[in-house]
């Protein structure tokens, strides 16, 4: 700037060009450009990758789908030899497995996202949340061989034969509890994913449990609400979107999961008719079965993949709309 005088001798400041600020502007415009362009492309390369993962797996089963159509999904049978092929086995075992394990892992998980945030000692939090972090990141090929060797005899000698003989004959639900007493089949199954999705679940609880303000919290307290009262009209509807989208994460994990289930799910091509019943997933199929494919089977397969991909997307689209429309019954 330069400095000059009027007639009455007070100073005026006249503004003129500087172009290192020009150049620096122009500088700082060129970065923001190129971090939203490579930013974008990050996304973008999300969105290719799991475009290119449907179209190959639906090309790769379109033999399969052009053969049994829709009819596909709800077929049972499963002969190898004869090429006759069907889903429906695989798809029960999915849902009844991830719905058990969803059924015990969400109120465990609650339950533990809750002492940890709003009860539990200040000296025993981080121990605490560093073990069920810790418990997140166990390989599934252990929960596997810990339902294999320790969790299935275990299960067959102190649950399911005294359940068996106390529940087994009694009317409505008997047939719940029948089959054998080996220690697999869907319930096992389901126990077993349970201990896997509840680190998850629980981690992620927490974590949205621990962002709502404080000063909701002890205002609270200060009208005199009881601890039960601030999580259940304070937290849980601050932190709702973080809720649901914990446990979605924890059922895509039990949908999805394959080495676990595969050792004590039973891997039998039949439909379950109890709770101890063995059975197969989409997962444990594939696992067990995709080595030794070939051709039509192979086909069949990768029909079987892209089910579970239509699986859990509904699942998702599903929450997220019932998401969507509890927002709009709150005026959201």
């Amino acid at each position: 700037m330069s400095l000059g005088a009027t007639m009455n001798s007070q100073p005026v400041f006249v503004e003129t060009s500087n172009p290192n600020m020009e150049a620096i502007a122009s500088r700082q415009r060129i970065q923001d450009i190129f971090f939203h362009r490579v930013t974008q492309g990050f996304s973008l390369l999300v969105l290719v990758a799991l475009m290119g993962i449907i179209v190959s797996l639906f090309i790769n089963a379109w033999p399969t789908f052009q053969k049994f159509g829709f009819n596909f999904i709800w077929r049972v049978e499963w002969d190898i030899i004869n090429e006759e092929f069907g889903a429906a086995i695989a798809i029960v075992g999915t849902l009844a497995s991830a719905g058990i394990a969803l059924l015990i892992a969400v109120p465990l998980a609650f339950g533990i996202a809750l002492f940890l945030t709003e009860t539990c000692p200040v000296w025993l939090r981080r121990p605490l949340g560093t073990a069920v972090e810790l418990l997140a990141a166990v390989p599934s090929i252990i929960y596997g061989m810990f339902g294999l060797f320790v969790f299935a005899p275990l299960f067959a000698d102190h649950f399911q034969m005294p359940v068996q003989n106390l529940l087994g004959s009694m009317p409505l639900v008997g047939f719940l509890f029948g089959g054998s007493t080996n220690g697999f089949g869907i319930l096992a199954a389901g126990i077993v994913l349970a201990f896997m999705v509840l680190p998850f679940v629980a981690a992620v609880m927490r974590d949205v449990f621990e962002i709502v303000p404080p000063i909701l919290r002890e205002s609270a307290y200060a009208l005199g609400c009881t601890t039960w009262e601030v999580v259940r009209r304070v937290v849980l509807p601050y932190t709702q979107k973080g809720v649901i989208g914990g446990i979605m994460l924890g059922l895509g994990r039990a949908l999805g999961e394959t080495m676990a289930v595969t050792f004590v799910i039973g891997n039998a091509n039949r439909m379950p008719t109890s709770l101890f019943s063995p059975g197969t997933s989409i997962a444990s199929v594939l696992a067990n079965e995709f080595g030794e494919a070939a051709d039509f089977h192979l086909s069949t397969l990768f029909a079987l993949g892209f089910l579970l991909f239509a699986i859990t997307f509904i699942v998702l689209s599903v929450a997220k709309i019932m998401l969507l429309r509890a927002e709009k019954a709150k005026g959201f």
